[in-house]
């Protein structure tokens, strides 16, 4: 063996020797000097007949760490032959040898929205890990005799709700995306691929037209097999998913898996994407402000309703519908607690949740070149901090112990109701908003658990659905005007105290008249604010704007009934032919076993201490 190893050692050595020596004789035969011959390069003249010296050749391509200035490989013209070829003779022997400013002007814009779809790429890539973060956190929570199919439940939800959102939800959500209201000069980020959807179902009231419905887009056919929209389809699927996991926490521990299989198709087909196409599709709720004057009509950003209070309302009607666990109540009507099995489990899934979260909100500018995105991750991360801080303080002064798992709750109440204003705030607004949150979760859990009775195994009634609702209506409260100019097609100008509106129709005559207002001229120097608020002017508007809260009260009450009622029907008449609720006895021996097959644990021997006394 130390022969064997000593012969290895003088092949490495030699070959590595071979090897420099290679390199040394390219060096030299690729340098200028060394494309003469020994002759031609010491003698003062070649000989009349000798055959001319070779011209000397190119530089060689040298990496980064050697040349000068550093960073010399990172682009340059000949770079821009791709994407889109350059006029240039390596690529036509015609042509005119340097780069058009036409050709310029295409890669510049190629390159501006390549950026922006591997923002929104990555930025969906974060929200789909989020559902790890739901599984931890609803694991966590509930007994261990059920983990395995409490997990089973947020894995599934992402196969099955994704298949019913690629049949007809994201045709239903974002069909006639191309026709929704959008400010003077808009172009979409994600590139002109988005004009692909330009079909949708509205119906006209009072001379106003109301989007109701998109209708492009069914199973992502061949008539939008285009990157914008597939990456569109990726944001948005992902998105659905945390609408369809929230109503899992709820019911969890006694919902039949073969009825919430129906529940997964449906979830993804149906409510999410009706209502989000009120909203972020371009329909009536979108419409709001052009139609009826109530500020930029209903604003949410990255989904404080569409999102959130949507799965929450859903999570409040299926809990309604299945019923409290078996010992919840006692006979005299007041709640028992049943404890979580592994509190660690749940504040771990919480940090993933808290993470993905800085791709849900900034990731919803749809654009890496919108450097709105730093003010989104700031207020998004101070919004949960001081919600944390507000259930810590509430907890206290309430039950004298801070419960970590209320904490958690907190946490994630103030992320949701940032959400939705998170582009339109400053810091102190966040602070302000999340703080509420964080005390409003609180006395939320509390209300539906012994008031209302509804059995919400992880608070997500109160969590999602009532701060979500506070989050869009935040947006009316605290938005300064800093953002979203023309949004919703409504230009909101402010001069000398008056405000005047313009809506954009498209028309050349209201494009001129924008030109004017907004000049320099004697009838110019209007400033069209973004998105305002009540107390806008408290934090940095020029005025405030009670229209904006008339949109997102619209807003919420329209969420909260359509949704509820859509529910209700689903959970009723789908229990006539799978019956929502697993059996007595499998629910008080765990559904792991009788409905999965497997135990969660089986290397521990569970003593179910925590479950109360069944009557």
């Amino acid at each position: 063996m130390p022969k064997l190893l000593k012969k290895l050692s003088l092949l490495a050595v030699a070959g590595a020797m071979a090897w420099t020596s290679s390199v040394r004789a390219q060096d030299a035969a690729s340098s200028p000097a060394a494309a003469m011959s020994p002759a031609a390069a010491t003698s003062p003249a070649a000989a009349p007949d000798a055959a001319p010296a070779a011209a000397p050749s190119a530089t060689p391509q040298q990496p980064d760490s050697v040349a000068y200035p550093p960073g010399a490989n990172a682009g340059t013209a000949t770079d821009l032959q791709w994407p889109i070829p350059a006029d240039s003779t390596s690529v036509n022997p015609d042509g005119k040898g340097k780069v058009t400013n036409d050709e310029l002007i295409a890669n510049v814009a190629h390159n501006k929205v390549s950026i922006n779809l591997v923002w929104t790429l990555v930025t969906g890539f974060l929200v789909m890990f989020m559902q790890a973060g739901f599984a931890l956190v609803e694991t966590g929570l509930c007994r261990a005799k059920s983990a395995a199919h409490v997990m089973a439940t947020n894995f599934m939800i992402y196969g099955l709700g994704m298949l019913g959102f690629w049949i007809c939800g994201f045709a239903f959500m974002f069909g006639n995306y191309w026709n929704g209201p959008v400010p003077i000069g808009w172009q979409p980020t994600l590139g002109q691929g988005l004009a692909l959807l330009n079909s949708g179902w509205s119906i006209t009231v009072g001379g106003k037209t109301l989007g109701l419905l998109g209708l492009k887009g069914f199973f992502l056919s061949p008539s939008v097999f285009d990157t914008a929209v597939f990456t569109l389809f990726l944001f948005e699927m992902v998105f659905m998913d945390t609408t369809a996991t929230i109503p899992t926490g709820c019911m969890a521990e006694r919902w039949n898996f073969k009825h919430f299989i129906v529940y997964g198709f449906w979830v993804g087909m149906f409510p999410y994407a009706i209502y989000g196409n009120w909203v972020w599709g371009g329909g009536w709720l979108a419409q709001s402000g052009i139609n009826w004057g109530l500020g930029h009509g209903a604003v949410d950003f990255a989904g404080s309703g569409v999102v959130h209070m949507c799965g929450g309302v859903i999570a409040l009607a299926g809990g309604l519908a299945i019923g409290p666990r078996l010992g919840k109540y006692g006979p005299d009507g007041k709640p028992r607690a049943i404890p979580g099995h592994d509190i660690p489990m749940v504040m771990l899934g919480t940090f993933i949740l808290a993470f993905g979260w800085f791709g849900f909100n900034p990731g919803s500018t749809l654009a890496g070149t919108d450097n709105r995105i730093a003010i989104i991750a700031v207020n998004t991360m101070l919004a949960g901090a001081a919600a944390s801080v507000g259930t810590l303080l509430t907890m206290y002064l309430v039950t004298g112990k801070p419960d970590p798992s209320m904490l958690c709750n907190g946490l994630l109440a103030g992320l949701v109701a940032i959400t939705a204003p998170c582009a339109f705030v400053n810091s102190l607004g966040a602070v302000i908003l999340g703080f509420i949150a964080g005390v409003i979760v609180v006395f939320s859990v509390f209300f539906w658990e012994r008031v209302v009775k509804v059995d919400d195994c992880v608070g997500a009634i109160s969590v999602h659905g009532v701060c979500g609702c506070w989050g869009v209506l935040s947006v009316g409260i605290f938005a300064n005007g800093t953002y979203g100019a023309g949004w919703g097609g409504v230009h909101k100008l402010f001069k000398d105290g008056a405000w005047t509106i313009l809506n954009n129709d498209a028309t050349p005559a209201t494009l001129k008249k924008y030109a004017e207002l907004t000049g320099t001229g004697a009838t110019g120097g209007w400033t069209d604010v973004g998105v305002t608020g009540i107390l806008g002017k408290y934090f940095g508007a020029p005025a405030g704007d009670v229209s904006q809260f008339g949109a997102q009260f619209l807003d919420v009450c329209a969420l909260a009934i359509f949704v509820f009622c859509f529910s209700a029907l689903f959970f009723w008449l789908s229990n006539f032919f799978v019956k929502i609720r697993s059996n007595r006895e499998d629910e008080i021996a765990g559904l792991d076993v009788p409905e999965m097959g497997v135990e969660a644990y089986p290397d521990f021997q569970l003593t179910d201490k925590t479950s109360p006394q069944i009557g």
